[in-house]
């Protein structure tokens, strides 16, 4: 378990290394070959979200071939509509699926979730037995702005137009659905620290949709109330906030004082973060997913334009967004080179 020697957890606590902690968001995932056969034998990706054994072992595979400071929980933001009662499936090529919602009363109380979500405690439960003693683990969840969006439109949308829709048309509507999700991501999250997550991290990938009053009610608030509950049930915890896309939202999570980390997308200028996020918290991020497919000497350039900027404060090294299955793994080893020197 937690251990005082943690890179990560030395980060989150406000220290400022020489060399900084690094993981890469979705560093799990069809890059690897090895991912890859997994997958194949699992028969599909829900079927390996809910296999202790398949999921366990995915999310040790960059750990073993990279080294990485921390391991993210291999899952998907999508769980706890699933978890909630909504039907979910993958179509191949074209992501996720869902029955599309109006209305609190189509979902299960958030009581009712823990029989879907157990697999998913039980490999984070196999995962603080089996990480190197290093190796900080962070669980996470989707933000219910971003998971709502999906319950709502049945699909990914490139403008979230039917959540914002129903936003407008019926703000009770929506404001209950999203209650619910935050009330059922904090069950979640709170059971998956039970079992052995260190950090917690939750995504709002589509927080840029938002703007004005809109972004404070429907991003800001609910991660505050679901980062603030979690710490109040477990003093210490540390986590991890992702507005991606806010742009100048990132102040507002950062002035909350709820958050002890905030994950940067490549949108974020780092001389800003330097000078008006870092003063108040650790920041993560932001290199361009990009530079791990295409590689070489740019690759190299921009990680120690990174380092430079960002590296005489709390700061974990990590990219924009997610990497991206066309990425070259030699393009990871010769990142870390350069980080660790």
């Amino acid at each position: 378990m937690t251990g005082p020697k943690k890179t990560l957890l030395r980060t989150l606590a406000g220290e400022t290394l020489k060399t900084p902690p690094v993981w890469v968001m979705r560093q799990a995932g069809r890059y690897l070959p090895e991912y890859r056969a997994v997958r194949e034998q699992a028969g599909g990706f829900l079927e390996l979200c809910y296999n202790p054994d398949f999921a366990t072992e995915v999310t040790l595979q960059p750990i073993r071939r990279f080294g990485f400071d921390a391991a993210i929980l291999f899952a998907d933001i999508l769980l706890i509509p699933q978890a909630l009662g909504m039907d979910l499936w993958f179509e191949t090529g074209e992501g996720p699926r869902l029955t599309p919602i109006t209305s609190v009363d189509q979902l299960r109380s958030k009581d009712e979730i823990h029989e879907t979500l157990n697999p998913v405690y039980k490999t984070v439960s196999r995962l603080s037995e089996e990480l190197p003693l290093e190796t900080t683990l962070i669980g996470f969840a989707g933000a219910p702005w971003t998971v709502a969006t999906y319950m709502i439109a049945g699909r990914g949308t490139p403008d979230q137009g039917p959540a914002r829709r129903l936003m407008y048309h019926n703000p009770e509507a929506f404001s209950a659905i999203i209650d619910r999700v935050t009330e059922a991501t904090i069950e979640y999250l709170s059971r998956q620290v039970d079992a052995g997550a260190e950090v917690i991290k939750i995504f709002d990938s589509w927080a840029g949709a938002l703007g004005g009053s809109q972004f404070n009610r429907f991003a800001l608030q609910p991660a505050i109330r679901i980062a603030t509950e979690l710490k109040s049930r477990h003093p210490g915890l540390p986590v991890i906030g992702f507005p991606r896309g806010s742009g100048g939202g990132y102040l507002s999570f950062a002035d909350s004082g709820a958050f002890d980390a905030l994950a940067m997308d490549t949108s974020i200028p780092a001389e800003w973060a330097r000078d008006v996020l870092q003063p108040k918290l650790a920041v993560q991020g932001n290199l361009d997913p990009m530079h791990m497919v295409t590689g070489g000497q740019g690759l190299v350039d921009e990680t120690n334009r990174l380092l430079d900027i960002l590296g005489h404060s709390p700061y974990i090294f990590n990219l924009g967004h997610g990497i991206t299955p066309d990425a070259d793994p030699k393009n990871l080893e010769k990142m870390l080179n350069v980080i660790r020197g």
